[in-house]
């Protein structure tokens, strides 16, 4: 039985569209307001530090996004490229280390000065 629920709640404000899909809140402005208010679009997305959805004629068109909050995602990205590495790793039967091993190891690298 599937017990999940998704919610969508969205909202105008100082001529915003504000979504929240499942906990995740969606920031959409038109291209007009970037083109005309470029300030406060910028300002947006350094005070939100998420994306901001561009729309033209009604759909959607671009994203924006402080140099930030897309370094943040550039790092997540590669960090679940690194876990997802390490767990084919460890699920095609490679050893595996425990946390007391990993630091006598280590230690028994590092001290051989």
């Amino acid at each position: 039985m599937n017990n999940k629920v998704d919610i969508h709640v969205e909202l105008s404000y100082n001529n915003s569209r504000i979504s929240v899909w499942e906990g995740f809140v969606v920031i959409i402005k038109s291209s007009t307001s970037l083109r005309n208010d470029y300030g406060m679009i910028s300002a947006l997305a350094h005070k939100a530090g998420e994306p901001i959805y561009i729309t033209k004629n009604g759909e959607g068109d671009l994203v924006v996004m402080s140099i930030e909050a897309f370094e943040r995602r550039e790092e997540i990205i590669k960090l679940k490229a690194n876990l997802d590495l390490a767990e084919q790793s460890r699920l095609s039967g490679e050893p595996t280390y425990s946390i007391a091993e990993s630091r006598k190891r280590l230690e028994e690298k590092y001290s051989r000065g």
